[in-house]
């Protein structure tokens, strides 16, 4: 029997190694973090998150498009209002980890 390490890549493609980054670097901001523990929560307007985050709504659509860019957070129109909720299990899954993992004693 030998100790041998199963088959990993060495490397990861330069798409991929952004992408990762990206996605932390969106969960290293305060404000980004609030919003998405707010829309795992439900859907919510932009005046609704401003409201309830009690931010700016000019802050509100300014993280809200860093995070679509990086699908993360998705939108439907009801008439002209847009509603957000959040776009990525696996993202909100980390989220809730890091909480947990910050709520530990």
């Amino acid at each position: 029997m030998t100790d041998e390490n199963p088959p990993y890549p060495a490397d990861l493609d330069d798409e991929t190694l952004f992408m990762v980054s990206q996605t932390f670097k969106a969960l290293s901001d305060p404000t980004r973090l609030r919003i998405l523990h707010l829309l795992f929560h439900g859907e919510y307007s932009v005046n609704e998150i401003s409201e309830n985050l009690s931010l700016l709504q000019s802050t509100v659509s300014h993280q809200l498009r860093f995070l679509k860019n990086l699908r993360l957070v998705k939108f439907r129109r009801e008439g002209t209002t847009l509603y957000y909720s959040h776009d990525d299990e696996h993202v909100i899954s980390l989220l809730k980890q890091a909480i947990e993992h910050s709520q530990h004693s």
